[in-house]
């Protein structure tokens, strides 16, 4: 079968779309699926960077969200081959078929397809992990979303209006204004300087309830100060590149407090987790929520895919699609 391996740590340079071994029809005690789609992430770019926490040791098969159908699955599972599905692994992603554990693995909503599905993995279970269990969001609070326009930006804008919160999302890309405005945000500003006496603005001097901040970095410091008494701000990442620090009396004087989302180690920590929290969107789904369309390549232009994620040219999820692959070489052909 046709895989992207990651041959050295050297970022999408390092990675080559060829051959690997094939995983049978059947693997004992794992769901075989047959893969759609498989979400990048901002952490796929950092493994192959081998600036990740958890090291990859080369060659191996980056990717660690997929949808698409399953070919087989162990009794009592409840699952049937031609089963639209969803997964989440460490990696393996970026290939035509996968196995995971069973735990790993959500039906796909009704009314989505199999690239959106896998948008909601990762990007959206995340955020619902952050909103409703991290910081107890409730309605009518107001959430600040940074770096709005990218993968878990977007999810944080929907998730965040999905549980009846105002928002307001401020984007560091000015073309990315409209993208983030038909997600259904009460007020889209940039991010640029001033960009706290805006959000004081918004909220009629008060600040947000909650931030949300997978960018880090110099804007962290304005984001403590964004926040109102007893705020949370949540810590998704660091897309600026620094990991910020700060003087805990500030915490203490307007008792807003920090926290940390690693939505990762709790699935992987907390055995059925990902079902657990993989439900709650689902039923958000069904309520009316609907990703944005995703950013689609063909799965052999994964390098240049992640190049372009990379450089900031990506609104919302970008996947890659085995199938487009497979349509390109035999026109080729």
């Amino acid at each position: 079968m046709k895989a992207v391996v990651a041959e050295e740590l050297s970022g999408p340079s390092g990675l080559v779309y060829r051959d690997v071994d094939d995983i049978p029809d059947w693997v004992d005690g794992a769901v075989v699926i047959d893969v759609r789609a498989a979400g990048v992430c901002y952490p796929d770019l950092l493994v192959i960077r081998g600036d990740y926490q958890m090291k990859a040791t080369v060659p191996f098969v980056p990717g660690s969200e997929v949808a698409g159908v399953v070919r087989s699955a162990p009794e009592g599972t409840g699952l049937s081959p031609g089963d639209r599905v969803a997964a989440a692994t460490m990696h393996g992603g970026y290939a035509e078929r996968i196995a995971v554990p069973p735990d790993a693995v959500v039906p796909t909503p009704a009314g989505i397809d199999d690239a959106q599905a896998a948008a909601l993995l990762r990007n959206y279970s995340t955020m619902y992990f952050a909103l409703a269990r991290r910081a107890a969001l409730r309605p009518e609070e107001t959430v600040l979303v940074l770096g709005s326009a990218g993968g878990v930006g977007s999810a944080a804008v929907q998730i965040a209006k999905a549980l009846d919160a105002k928002v307001i999302a401020a984007v560091h890309r000015p073309e990315a204004t409209d993208f983030v405005a038909s997600l259904g945000a009460d007020a889209v500003l940039p991010l640029t300087d001033g960009w706290l006496q805006a959000v004081r603005e918004h909220t009629g001097g008060k600040g947000v309830n909650v931030v949300v901040d997978p960018v880090g970095g110099e804007v962290f410091d304005d984001a403590i100060r964004a926040l109102a008494p007893e705020g949370r701000l949540l810590v998704i990442g660091f897309a600026a590149g620094k990991i910020p620090t700060i003087k805990v009396n500030r915490l203490l004087l307007r008792n807003v407090g920090v926290l940390g989302v690693g939505w990762g180690e709790f699935f992987l920590t907390h055995p059925g987790a990902e079902q657990l929290f993989g439900f709650g969107v689902s039923q958000l789904v069904s309520a009316g929520l609907e990703p944005p369309p995703p950013v689609r390549y063909p799965l052999a232009n994964a390098a240049e895919a992640m190049e372009l994620l990379a450089d900031g040219g990506v609104f919302g999820k970008l996947v890659l699609e085995p199938a487009m692959s497979a349509r390109a070489t035999s026109i080729e052909a």
